[in-house]
């Protein structure tokens, strides 16, 4: 496989793996918002971002302060 379509798959599937460990933690964040992740997207400009449900809008997954084990 060519080096970019490799480096495209790996990309994916670590993508893959963080909504596997993300979607239905409980979370809180650095601006004191918690819950449980609701979904995880890939953004160009912040990297992952998250939804938290009962909240409004996606925060960079850098602003997780404490994930439930």
């Amino acid at each position: 496989m060519p080096s970019v379509k490799r480096r495209a798959s790996q990309i994916l599937n670590e993508y893959g793996e963080a909504q596997a460990e993300l979607i239905g933690k409980a979370v809180i964040l650095t601006d004191g918002k918690a819950g449980a992740v609701e979904n995880v997207w890939l953004d160009e400009l912040h990297g992952l971002r998250i939804s938290i449900k009962g909240h409004d809008g996606r925060w960079p997954v850098s602003t997780i302060k404490f994930v439930e084990s």
